[in-house]
């Protein structure tokens, strides 16, 4: 893989993977934030809209999804595949927060909201300074595993033809025809940036375990 520079080939593709990877989890969070405090409205009209988001978009693919995104959506916009791809996985990943984000806060004693509006804090008050913080903290083991998940996903990104890590390999395969060195390279890769990622936000949690104990 050495010879013609192909090892650049895998330079490109991780860079890409992990490039959409993070912009596609910044936007599902905020969908996911958003969709999260839907489901817990009022409002049934709301919640109706944030279970229908997520109903489709868990229950669809995410390689169906990005191809409808790229040959349907945006196929008149001619629109850049990467930035389709950012798109579809951020959509793709805001449905599986939202539930995250919702059951954490749903997950929070009811006890803390009364305290909360027994001390005179608006029903937006407590949730922002008394629930979702606590929220947050019960949520984000589920919510790392999302983001580490969402990583493996983007090995469907080559469906609409983005150099990513898997994509890379792929091409390294065609023009070696050498199907087992490029393969468990970029499964060697992914098992990296998997485990790595996992003891990160392992050290996180234990650290944020600690912060309460303190």
């Amino acid at each position: 893989m050495i010879e013609g520079g192909r090892w650049v080939l895998l330079l490109e593709g991780l860079w890409n993977t992990i490039y959409i990877a993070v912009c596609a989890v910044l936007i599902g969070t905020v969908i996911g934030c958003l969709l999260a405090l839907c489901k817990i409205s009022k409002s049934k009209v709301l919640r109706a809209v944030a279970n229908i988001y997520t109903t489709i978009i868990r229950g669809i693919p995410l390689a169906t999804q990005l191809m409808i995104f790229y040959f349907v959506i945006f196929a008149s916009f001619g629109m850049d595949r990467h930035l389709v791809a950012i798109i579809a996985c951020g959509i793709n990943s805001g449905a599986y927060v939202t539930e995250i984000f919702r059951a954490g806060i749903q997950g929070v004693d009811i006890g803390q909201t009364e305290a909360g509006r027994s001390l005179g804090l608006s029903r937006a008050q407590t949730m922002w300074r008394i629930v979702i913080p606590q929220a947050v903290k019960t949520a984000l083991p589920t919510y790392t595993s999302e983001f580490i998940a969402l990583i493996k996903e983007t090995s469907v990104l080559s469906f609409i033809a983005v150099a990513d890590l898997n994509k890379a390999g792929d091409l390294i395969r065609n023009a070696t025809y050498n199907a087992w060195i490029p393969l468990i390279t970029v499964a060697v890769i992914y098992l990296l940036i998997t485990f790595g990622l996992t003891k990160l936000f392992a050290l996180l949690e234990r650290r944020l375990a600690r912060s309460d104990r303190g």
